[in-house]
């Protein structure tokens, strides 16, 4: 099968400068790297064409004999001394394949069979009692968990994976570049050390497949919103056997319909009636541990007027102590006033009243008439 032409697997024209090169084969390098097509034979074969593009393009004598003779050039030994031990289309990206995954690639000695999974997110939402109290629950994560079929290995049943015949095992490849030996990645197995020459037909050599887990969770009393829990190893599972990596529960707390929370404290507005804020009196309040506490209201509270419940608040997390609570009162106006309840109040307003019945307004309208006086002189 007659190769492609270089210029064209890397979507350059002939006039292509280093810089035009090295964009196009970095982008194309990331868009069929193996490790982003598992189980893709195309894409690995289109990765190995693109490398070994790039790798004659990017050589100035390598690249005029090319444009002189095509692919004749490099036939019959003709690798431009690239010579014996030569890692094939890898060379192609020795100088910028450890940019783009120079901790994934670069800092591999020896065989990593491997490949770490991710971490996943699962959202939760609970109550404000549940982040008092805490809970016991179950979430159901879907995830990719080792292959039932393979046992994680990628191979098919009866088999296994062998020895990379390019690297031996060693998931390395040296070259010699004139004065320097340059170590690579095997781009056989890539860094894996083996291959697997007959994949599971259930996962596609991958070692692991899609599985719905049911795992149980502990939520502590005094969680915040925001909230973040980590289960290790419930994460999403490696390539090939590869480790799985953890699961993190983010908790949402949903909103109260009587209480808002404030840290370790909660508040509560509660409206009272004109004659317990004018004449005194007690009222019961809900609390978040669903119990009642009951709250003295002196004579001549104003609306606005906060009463502090001590220990009545949120849990705190990781310890026994609570925070407040904390009563607003609010002064309620009355609607719909039957006649009599009318007229009770137009008497009670002919009687008048004095500083100390009303401070706040004498007050505010005596600065009022101040006001005005200083504007007439």
């Amino acid at each position: 099968m007659a190769k492609r032409d270089y210029y064209e697997l890397l979507g350059v024209s002939k006039t292509a400068t280093a810089e035009d090169l090295k964009k196009s084969y970095r982008k194309l390098a990331m868009q069929y790297h193996p490790d982003r097509n598992p189980g893709d034979k195309q894409a690995e074969q289109q990765f190995k064409d693109i490398s070994e593009a790039y790798d004659v393009l990017k050589d100035d004598q390598k690249r005029a004999a090319y444009d002189r003779f095509g692919h004749a050039a490099f036939e019959n030994g003709g690798r431009g001394g690239a010579g014996a031990g030569d890692f094939g289309f890898a060379a192609g990206f020795a100088d910028i394949f450890d940019e783009m995954f120079g901790e994934f690639m670069g800092g591999r000695r020896g065989p990593s069979a491997n490949t770490r999974g991710n971490d996943l997110r699962y959202n939760l939402e609970i109550s404000l009692e549940e982040a008092f109290k805490g809970r016991q629950t179950t979430v159901r994560v879907p995830t990719m968990s080792p292959c039932e079929h393979c046992g994680g290995s990628g191979a098919e049943a009866g088999s296994k994976p062998v020895s990379c015949p390019t690297c031996y095992g060693n998931g390395r490849v040296r070259a010699q570049q004139g004065f320097f030996t340059i170590e690579r990645t095997c781009p056989s197995c890539h860094g894996a050390g083996r291959v697997i020459e007959n994949p599971c037909r259930h996962c596609g050599g991958q070692g692991r497949a899609r599985k719905e887990k049911t795992l149980a969770v502990t939520i502590p009393p005094g969680v915040e919103d925001g909230t973040r829990i980590r289960l290790a190893g419930e994460g999403e599972a490696g390539l090939r056997g590869g480790a799985p990596d953890d699961l993190y529960i983010f908790l949402a707390v949903k909103p109260h319909r009587l209480f808002q929370r404030d840290g370790a404290n909660i508040h509560c507005r509660v409206p009272i009636s004109m004659p317990t804020a004018a004449l005194g009196g007690t009222i019961e309040v809900p609390t978040i541990d669903g119990g009642r506490a009951k709250v003295n209201v002196p004579a001549g509270t104003q609306s606005g007027h906060q009463f502090r419940l001590k220990s009545k608040g949120m849990s705190v997390l990781r310890s026994a102590a609570r925070g407040d609570m904390y009563v607003q009162v609010m002064v309620e106006t009355p609607v719909h006033l039957t006649k009599r309840q009318q007229e009770l109040l137009r008497e009670f307003e002919k009687a008048g009243g004095s500083h100390a019945t009303h401070p706040e307004s004498e007050g505010f309208f005596a600065r009022v008439k101040e006001f005005f006086e200083d504007l007439r002189e």
